[in-house]
């Protein structure tokens, strides 16, 4: 069986972890990296080719070295101990290995899961980088629907109209509160829920 093809593959990199604003300095842009347009035989996930990438407020927490104790503060440990193996080892951070995740749309080209099949147009979660491999396909919607823009499966996809009553979920998160204000720009009623009194109040006094 011939081998399949393997392409340079574009990705989007960032040099370190990263303090304050990011900045275009930041990150760069490598074509290193190559990859074979097929799937490594036994795998269940997806190999795409991604169209569409979204820029969203929770990737800055990904961006940066937490000290919490939180979610993030665990990410953080783990990715600061492969970083330390990887500097012994080859003298570059993890975070300049591999592509930081968000939303987007891909075309699938090949496929190890009965739930889609290669040609289909798929949306969720995805690296920055022109080809990837998806292991975990359960963050992944098909889409049905092209008779709107691709881009708009990654952002609003319904426009309130001025005078309508928008409810947002989770509206003191990072995406909540711009969509929150965005819709209130807009002439809309909006409702939001929040999941403590904190949060509310914080709501009410700055947004």
């Amino acid at each position: 069986m011939a081998k399949a093809e393997k392409v340079k593959n574009k990705q989007v990199l960032f040099k370190n972890y990263i303090d304050g604003f990011p900045k275009e300095s930041d990150m760069y842009i490598s074509t290193e990296n190559t990859i074979r347009l097929k799937l490594p035989q036994g795998s269940n996930g997806v190999l795409v080719k991604n169209l569409v990438l979204s820029c969203n407020p929770f990737m800055r927490l990904l961006m940066h070295k937490s000290d919490d104790n939180g979610l993030f503060g665990l990410y953080s440990c783990f990715t600061s101990l492969l970083r330390i193996l990887s500097e012994l080892a080859i003298g570059i951070s993890l975070i300049a290995i591999k592509p930081i995740t968000g939303y987007g749309v891909a075309k699938i080209l090949d496929s190890g899961n009965a739930k889609f099949q290669k040609g289909d147009l798929v949306w969720g979660m995805t690296g920055f980088e022109e080809y990837g491999i998806i292991a975990e396909t359960e963050s992944l919607f098909k889409i049905e629907h092209t008779d709107v823009p691709l881009s708009y499966y990654t952002g609003i996809l319904v426009h309130p109209k001025k005078g309508e009553t928008v409810f947002v979920s989770a509206v003191s998160g990072a995406v909540g509160q711009l969509a929150g204000q965005l819709a209130k720009l807009m002439g809309c009623y909006v409702v939001g829920s929040a999941g403590s009194k904190e949060k509310v109040t914080f709501l009410i006094t700055f947004v």
